[in-house]
């Protein structure tokens, strides 16, 4: 879809036949709004979501659905950070989301061949030549780009041909997701929970219910002692021990409960060592891999792809040497680090002390995750406090009615300049003549910024923006 933004045309292989059946991801950041924002498909996605979840829920603790809460972890997942963004959080699932995305990929140029895998690759100096070949009718064809993405999950086996490792902290459980239905809707008595936290002897894990509560899913993560616990969950599992489970989770036994799927998954947090080999990239959770607390996974994807992009974008049309490829590494790889150390932060404060003596990084700001991430040689920091800093997200200003500084960036470069900067450069000039505009971009009453395609600060000052940035 980003690729179709800046005018590439891009081939999909797609193992599975069709978008995903599972709701998985749900959380949808600020900033992976502002990206669907900046291609079109914000207002659909918002939409949406309003017919799955009911918005601005909580994320909770409890030892079961129908006994004792335990901690509000976020009380509403907006409350004090619309200031920070055009945009708001959202939850929709990535079964909802997905035929949303393919939609407007297609309608921007990008071919995406379902039931197709890649049965073979090499590439050299100027490009990849890959076979692939349809899973239902066997036709095979040879296929020649000169870039490939290597987005094929956490098990990417692109990955592992290429001999790239994933380091980190491993593999912590062999974890299960049980679909169902019941109706829980007396068990929530009213309370508007978006994602729900279980806790106690039985299992630790995570529910999600969606509207009209008739449906949703429990995550399980650890069962058994929880000073001592299992992780491996996929170990002796039944239908009976799953409504076990089930049963344990909601705090009742007598409500009808219906398990459509269970679906076995493993908890990791690890990072590729290097996201790029040659011509191919790593993208999503083949680059790196986390636990599903905090809902940075698969935003995190998201902001792989807009970096790259444009980056692939502007070599592809002759507007930037290759050597704009080697900063997806440098600047993707240490963001992803610092955010899978923090899902697992996460991960163990909310559900798993028992590995607090293993250590792990002071759990951030969520909008320090989500919003702060930065290029300029620290990891990251509160979006208020960067003040248009290069290497760092541009701030959010309304302008007008619906129309945010964040609008007037995402397809090329663009200087953002106060009322006093007069001079001439060969960048597309936008002047804002907004009383805060300067203060929120640090900037002097003859100072600009220069802003990168992905919404990203290259430069500022009072001069002219240097051409190579």
């Amino acid at each position: 879809m980003l690729l179709g933004h800046y005018g590439v045309r891009a081939l999909v292989v797609e193992h599975h036949r069709g978008t995903a059946i599972h709701p998985r991801a749900a959380q949808i950041t600020q900033r992976s709004m502002e990206i669907f924002r900046t291609v079109g498909v914000e207002q659909i996605v918002r939409r949406k979501s309003a017919e799955q979840f009911v918005q601005d829920g909580a994320i909770m603790g409890v030892e079961s659905l129908a006994g004792k809460e335990i901690a509000y972890y976020i009380a509403n997942l907006n409350d004090g950070i619309r200031h920070l963004s055009p945009c708001e959080r959202v939850f929709i699932s990535q079964s909802l989301l997905e035929p949303l995305l393919k939609q407007r990929a297609e309608e921007l140029g990008a071919e995406l061949r379902f039931a197709t895998e890649m049965t073979s690759f090499e590439q050299d100096s100027g490009g990849v030549t890959a076979q692939i070949r349809h899973r239902d009718t066997g036709t095979t064809a040879i296929v020649r780009a000169r870039y490939m993405i290597a987005a094929d999950g956490s098990h990417s086996r692109i990955r592992e041909r290429l001999g790239i490792r994933m380091l980190g902290r491993g593999v912590f459980s062999n974890s299960i997701t049980i679909y169902f239905r019941a109706q829980v809707a007396p068990l929530l008595r009213g309370r508007n929970l978006s994602v729900i936290y279980v806790i106690n002897p039985v299992l630790r894990g995570f529910f999600r219910i969606e509207i009209p509560y008739e449906s949703g899913f429990l995550a399980i993560i650890a069962v058994g002692d929880p000073d001592h616990p299992n992780t491996d969950v996929w170990a002796g599992l039944t239908d009976e021990r799953c409504l076990e489970y089930m049963h344990a989770a909601l705090g009742v036994r007598d409500l009808p409960i219906k398990i459509e799927d269970v679906m076995r998954w493993q908890s990791e947090a690890n990072t590729a060592e290097r996201l790029r080999e040659g011509n191919i990239f790593l993208a999503g959770d083949a680059a790196h891999a986390m636990p599903p607390y905090g809902g940075f996974g698969g935003n995190t994807g998201v902001q792989d792809a807009q970096n790259l992009a444009w980056k692939l974008a502007w070599v592809l049309q002759g507007k930037a040497g290759p050597e704009l490829l080697d900063t997806y590494d440098r600047e993707r790889r240490p963001v992803g680090e610092f955010t899978v150390e923090q899902a697992y932060s996460r991960y163990v404060t909310r559900t798993a002390p028992y590995l607090a003596f293993k250590g792990f990084q002071p759990v951030a700001n969520d909008m320090n995750v989500e919003l702060g991430y930065c290029y300029d040689g620290r990891l990251h920091e509160h979006p208020s406090e960067s003040k248009g800093r290069p290497g760092t997200r541009a701030p959010h200003l309304w302008l007008r009615e619906n129309c945010s500084t964040l609008d007037l960036l995402g397809s090329d470069y663009v200087v953002l300049a106060a009322p006093g900067w007069q001079t001439e450069t060969e960048f597309q000039v936008r002047r804002i003549d907004h009383p805060d505009f300067a203060t929120a971009y640090g900037l002097s009453p003859a100072g600009a910024v220069l802003v990168r395609p992905d919404g990203y600060i290259a430069w500022r000052g009072e001069g002219v923006p240097p051409r190579q940035v």
